[in-house]
Order: structure tokens, then sequence, then C-alpha cells
């Protein structure tokens, strides 16, 4: 099937299944429509995998519970120095993605209406959104180089006479904290999970097009680093997810270092941080969950009936901000019976900006396993858009007229080992989330009993979110 291929040709080529017998393992194949929705729908006997996977976090624990604190420090502390290299070429890095991101703006606007052919739904929803969030998970911070804001601030700091890199006094208020950035990320995600027609070319053209230079021009009213680094949720996001990085790029050196390493030298988040790293979590959960037979029947919505995005817009908000609101409160459940269980009179919101950064091994391996699907389809889709970018019949790459195989995702040996692959990714993300988390409670609790201790009721958390992630990848869904 050819990547130009109008008028949704995925779902020309997917079935779904309304309903099967639930004694067998059943290997549905997957459905395409937009680079957030679950790529397919796979109903295997899951309860050896929940088991697995909660006695795997569980055992975990009990092991690191035994380990002296000075051996895990050691652990941590390990780097292996690779190379010494500068700055010098980010600028023009990042003019060229500034570049890139313009022409995509364009062709939203002038090349072709369908998703699946147009570049800048595949590139910002598949590439971008699900494919870079892996990539800057596993080297490092990309993202510094890549962001299309940084090359433009620096010309016009020069053309304006001021140095890019002195220091400057930070005009942004210390009290708004990352509340920016929180309320940014809630507006992508409502966009992406929530809005009618995400994908529509022009609509997303419309929708990057106003938030690129919203962006710049508050870099120039409040300095390109404090805004970066508080407000603009890509850059907070992908930083974030930089820590957990096989590897760090400090003081000019690149060093190999293990996954999460760079988690334990964090500072404590204040509380607006907290939100943040907690809602790209509950945001991934809840596309997850948004399509379940089980949450369409708690508003009386018949699964085998979809109406539509449209239709739902009330109900999905209102899960979105719910989701949020759980995860939330469930995590700071957990911080404080910790605390109390530990018996040392550390504040909680210290206890829960530091034990927070635990959050992004599991964030990182929902946001690979929720999307690895679409990205593997869409990202052929992407392939051979990117060589007809305005849909002029051009083929600049060699790719304009590649077929796209999405039986990479259908048929049971496919579905078999994408399943184990998923569920593999979360219990890992599990596990080391467990680890990352020991590490972080020592930091509170010098002595190791309490510091176990107030491991508990995270480690519990951790388990039952494992349980439920399993579960969200072998449900029944719908749309």
């Amino acid at each position: 099937m050819s990547g130009r291929t109008e008028g949704g040709a995925v779902e020309r080529y997917l079935s779904k299944l309304a309903f099967a017998s639930f004694a067998l393992a059943l290997l549905p194949t997957p459905a395409f429509a937009h680079a957030s929705d679950r790529g397919h729908v796979l109903l295997l006997p899951t309860g050896y995998y929940i088991a697995s996977g909660a006695f795997a976090v569980a055992v975990s624990f009990l092991v690191l519970a035994l380990l002296p604190p000075a051996a895990l420090d050691n652990f941590w502390r390990r780097r292996l120095s690779l190379a010494t290299f500068g700055d010098a070429p980010r600028t023009i890095v990042s003019l060229l993605s500034f570049a890139g991101f313009a022409l995509l703006i364009f062709a939203g606007l002038v090349g072709s209406r369908d998703p699946l052919s147009n570049p800048l739904p595949l590139v910002i929803w598949t590439l971008l959104w699900a494919g870079f969030t892996l990539l800057q998970g596993v080297f490092g911070d990309l993202w510094s180089w890549l962001n299309p804001w940084y090359g433009p601030w620096r010309v016009v700091c020069r053309l304006a006479g001021k140095r890019a890199g002195e220091a400057q006094p930070s005009s942004l208020p210390a009290w708004l904290g990352f509340w920016p950035a929180f309320a940014l990320l809630f507006a992508f995600a409502w966009f992406e999970l929530i809005d009618p027609a995400p994908d529509d070319p022009s609509r997303l053209a419309l929708a990057a097009g106003l938030y690129w230079p919203f962006s710049f021009v508050t870099m120039l009213a409040f300095d390109y680093s404090d805004w970066s680094r508080r407000g603009e949720f890509l850059t907070v996001f992908f930083s974030m997810v930089a820590r957990f990085a096989l590897f760090e790029h400090r003081d000019r050196r690149l060093s190999l270092c293990w996954p999460g390493a760079k988690l334990l030298a964090a500072e404590p988040l204040p509380p607006s941080g907290v939100a943040f790293l907690l809602l790209a979590l509950s945001s991934v959960s809840f596309d997850g969950l948004s399509k379940t037979f089980f949450w369409l029947g708690l508003f009386g919505v018949n699964p085998l009936e979809f109406p539509g995005r449209t239709a739902l817009v009330g109900i999905g908000s209102f899960g979105l901000v719910l989701t949020f609101g759980l995860l939330a409160a469930v995590f700071a459940l957990a911080v404080f019976l910790g605390q109390r269980l530990a018996g040392n009179a550390q504040p909680f919101e210290k206890a829960a900006g530091l034990l927070v950064w635990s959050i992004v091994p599991i964030a990182l391996a929902y946001h690979v396993a929720h999307y690895l699907t679409a990205l593997l389809v869409g990202g052929q889709y992407a392939l051979a858009a990117l060589s007809d970018p305005f849909a002029l019949g051009w083929n600049l790459f060699g790719t304009a007229d590649r077929m796209v195989e999405a039986g990479v995702v259908a048929g049971a040996q496919s579905a078999w080992w994408l399943w184990n692959l998923q569920a593999g990714v979360i219990i890992a993300g599990h596990v080391l989330a467990v680890l990352v988390a020991h590490g972080l409670a020592w930091r509170l609790h010098p002595q190791p009993s309490r510091a176990a201790l107030s491991q508990l009721p995270l480690t519990l958390l951790m388990i039952a979110y494992t349980i439920f992630g399993l579960w969200l990848l072998a449900t029944p869904t719908a749309g």
C-alpha cells in the first residue's frame, strides 16, 4: 500500500474485533488513526504477565532493601568517559531545525489534507512526540540542540548587541515555578487526546504556528534559559526525560552512565514540578484508558458503536482531569505514609519533590509501550510523506511510493513479540523506578532501615500501576 494513499488507508487495512471468546488468546490487528491511538487490541491471557510484573517490582524492592547504601551509591556513580566536544554547532543545528519546522507548517497549510500523507501531523505526533522521546531517554538531551527556538534567539541577541551566553537576572517570577509549563502541557494533552481533529494538517499548522512565536516572544521577554527551564513544556519534558539517559554531557565531556543515574543527583522539584511530571504520566495513561470498553461503559457509550471524538469532548476532558487528580492524590498519600513509617521529620514538600523523580522511568516506559505500534506504522507513512511534503508529485528521498507494511504489527507472531516487548518495557521501567526511588530515599533517610520503610507505600503504588499498565495493554478498546 503506497504511503500516498488518501483517506485513512490504515483503517481500510485493519479490522477491529468486537466480541470474541475470552477463553482463547486472541490476536486482533492494529488500527491507526492518530499517533496517540492504541496501535492494536490484544486479548492475551494476561494473568501470568500481571503476576510476573508485580512479582518483579516486589522482589526488586526486597533485594534493594538488603543492599548496603554504599554499594548502591558506588554503582550509580560509575561513568565511562567517551569523548569531549563543545556546543559551537548548536546554533546552526537549531536554525536548521527552525527552517524544517517552518517548512512543515507550510506543508500543513498547503499540502495534502490526508493526515497520513501530510508530513506535519506525522512528524509532530509520530516522529517527535512518540519517537524522539525514546531517543531523548536513551541518548540524552538532544532537544537542547534540535529545539527550534535557540538558534533564532541567538541571532536576535546578536543583532540586538546582546551577549547570548551572559548571565541575566530572571524576570520570570519565582512563585510561578513550573506552572506555565504545566498549563501548556495540559493544553497540549487536551489537544492531542480530546480535540476532535488533532491530526487535521491545517488545524495543527495553526496551533503549532501560533505556539512557536508565543514561546519565542516569551523567551525574549523573560530570558531564554529561564523560560526554557520552567515555561516551555517540550523543553521541560525532554530535559526531565534526558535524566534517565545512558549518556551524560557535562563540562564538554560525553560519558556513559547507568540508566537513571542522573536522576539521583537531581534537586527536589517544587509542587509545580511534581504536578508536571505526574501530568506527563497520567495523560498517557488516560489516552489508553479513554478507549477501553470499561471507561466507555461507565458513561453508557456502546464501544461497538463508537460515536467519535466530538461526542466525547466533555467526557474526555473530565477524564483527563480526573486521571491526573487521582494519580496526584495517590502519590501524595504514598509519600506521606512513607515519611510517617520512616519516623523522620522530613518536610513533605521536600520528600515529594525528590521522590517524584522516580516517576521518570515509569513515564518513559509507558510512553514507549503506548506509542510503539503507532511509531512502527506511522514512521513508515512519515518517510513517504517527507518525500512529497507539498503533494506536488515529488520524490525527494525516493520514499514517496514506499509500500507501508502494516503487517509489522499484525498477525499472531508480530502481535506476540510486540506485546511481550511492551510488557517488558513497562516491567523494566517499574523495576528501575524502584531502584531510583531507593537511591532518593537514602538522601532523605541516611539510615537504611528507615529508607526501606519509607519506600513501602510508594512500592505498593508502583506494583498497582504495573498491573494497571499491563491491563491497559490487554483490555479491548474502541475508536
